[in-house]
């Protein structure tokens, strides 16, 4: 059962490493996709916290996986490349938008079971690390779907799919629209 256990540990660590940094890259991708609005104000939020919990998530993680962590990183930051630069370009923004918060929901997701499992193998700062993420995430990714609701008030904004707003010329604004051609 330890054995069993133990790789479902590691296993979690290098995918909870991946979806730190996809909270990282996708919600700042998404916010520059949208501008100056508050869903973006609110993946920016996101963000930074991943950037904040980064240094502890490495110190916990990178000494007893270090090859693990990487490739980990390394196919996180392949599958987000692809997102970004081909799957987002054909969603509208609404969609694009929505599926960060699904990725966002995975990575808390890994966070509450690894939590259990540090728990149960004693690891305290591991436990404590996960706790602090889950109570500090959680929150913020409320904030970024409650602001949902701004589409519903910009539908001409929610339906543009990703390659039109990547051709708009100048940055959005909650009070302009984009242009979209």
């Amino acid at each position: 059962m330890t054995n069993e256990r133990t790789r479902l540990r590691e296993k979690l660590c290098r995918e909870i490493a991946q979806a730190e940094l996809s909270a990282i890259l996708h919600p700042e991708r998404e916010a520059r996709r949208l501008g100056d609005v508050p869903p973006a104000e609110k993946l920016l939020e996101i963000s930074a916290h991943a950037k904040h919990m980064r240094p502890r998530l490495d110190a916990l993680l990178v000494p007893n996986q270090p090859v693990g962590i990487r490739v980990g990183r390394l196919v996180g930051e392949m599958f987000s490349n692809t997102r970004h630069f081909f799957f987002d370009r054909f969603l509208s923004t609404e969609r694009s938008y929505r599926a960060t918060l699904l990725g966002l929901h995975h990575g808390i997701g890994i966070a509450k079971l690894l939590r259990e499992l540090a728990q149960r193998e004693d690891l305290v700062r591991l436990h404590r690390f996960c706790d602090d993420l889950i109570a500090d995430r959680e929150p913020l990714l409320r904030e970024a779907e409650r602001v949902l609701a701004w589409f519903a008030d910009h539908p001409d904004i929610a339906s543009a799919s990703g390659l039109r707003n990547a051709l708009a010329p100048s940055p959005r604004s909650h009070d302009a629209a984009p242009v979209l051609t």
